[in-house]
């Protein structure tokens, strides 16, 4: 049994803490927050204890730690885990700075310990089912990939302004899945943003609609759609297109009734946030870090996997401020995967 140190007590923090006390092989034994009524709310719910970080980062009845706080704290939580010889799970991205994710990245690997990013949407059913068609061969080589990412709605603009922008923040999720189905890095990232949802979010610096377009070496090509709103709920679709077929993960909609008339054909719609999309996915994810640590395995996703998707988010950022093409060797050297 697993005994887990929970940092963050926010939205994403309960999301963790459900997964972490169903998981037979794991239990919830401290939580700490930067806000003391969130931890202890949370803690209770688990019956867990109420501690800060350090302590249970220093507590060495604790095996493994998840990080679910503020990213401009997550490399300096991951570093000093790691040197205490626990294994982690650290929510998306690393780091808002590259250069600080790549030193991050090293000074954990030289601990020799064990961490995951959480990037939740490859354990997904229906990625995860259309990762595996693509690799049994059922459309051949793969040509093109289409991924769409709509919000239902805006965040707060206190939160985009520290978010780190959209493409580290929201489209970060799409470039792990790039990576995860074309099996590595593009080699050119050409990027255009804008805000056309909330002028605010223009005003705070970053954009709240965007679309991406990536080359790889192989002349291979995928696009990522972005959009802070979608007034019919969250949509989340994967295409890829192969020399032998097409493989589509359609939306996953609120209930699977469609009622047919002469007025015409009404569905349901997509599920309203990530909270219902993804849950399947965070339990997924938790039990295959599990699997991992318990086993002494390699994690299914890792720091360089981390740092390799908020090296397309920098080079993406780079592109919608210059309107010019960004080469990945440019920005990530040498080029990880």
């Amino acid at each position: 049994m697993l005994k887990i140190g929970l940092l963050g007590a926010g939205r994403i923090g309960r999301v963790h803490a459900q997964a972490i006390s169903e998981h037979p092989k794991s239990v919830l034994a401290a939580v700490s927050d930067a806000v003391p009524e969130a931890a202890e709310s949370l803690a209770e719910e688990y019956q867990a204890e109420t501690r800060s970080s350090d302590d249970i980062i220093a507590d060495a009845s604790i095996d493994a730690v998840l990080i679910a706080t503020p990213t401009d704290t997550h490399s300096d939580l991951i570093e000093a885990a790691t040197r205490a010889g626990k294994a982690v799970l650290c929510e998306k991205p690393v780091d808002l700075d590259l250069d600080r994710a790549i030193t991050c990245q090293t000074n954990a690997s030289e601990t020799g310990q064990p961490v995951m990013v959480g990037f939740n949407r490859r354990f997904d059913p229906n990625f995860s089912a259309l990762k595996a068609s693509f690799e049994a061969g059922e459309i051949g080589k793969a040509e093109l990939l289409s991924i769409t990412s709509f919000d239902p709605a805006p965040p707060p603009i206190s939160y985009v302004k520290v978010s780190g922008g959209l493409f580290r923040d929201m489209m970060i999720h799409d470039f792990d899945m790039a990576n995860f189905l074309m099996g590595q890095l593009p080699t050119m990232i050409s990027a255009v943003g804008t805000s056309v949802v909330d002028p605010e979010i223009g005003q705070a610096g970053d954009y709240d609609t965007a679309v991406v377009t990536m080359t790889y070496a192989d002349s291979r090509v995928a696009v990522i759609k972005n959009s802070r709103r979608a007034v019919y709920g969250y949509d989340q679709r994967v295409e890829l297109l192969g020399s032998k077929g097409l493989l589509q993960a359609h939306n996953i909609l609120e209930n699977s009734v469609v009622k047919s008339t002469a007025d015409g054909v009404v569905g349901a719609k997509p599920t309203y946030f990530f909270l219902e999309r993804y849950m399947t996915a965070y339990r997924t994810e938790w039990s295959a870090f599990v699997d991992a640590v318990q086993a002494g395995a390699d994690m299914p996703v890792t720091l360089e996997d981390g740092v390799a998707a908020l090296a397309m988010a920098e080079a993406a950022t780079r592109s919608a401020r210059s309107r010019t093409p960004v080469m990945m060797s440019d920005v990530l050297k040498p080029v990880a995967k």
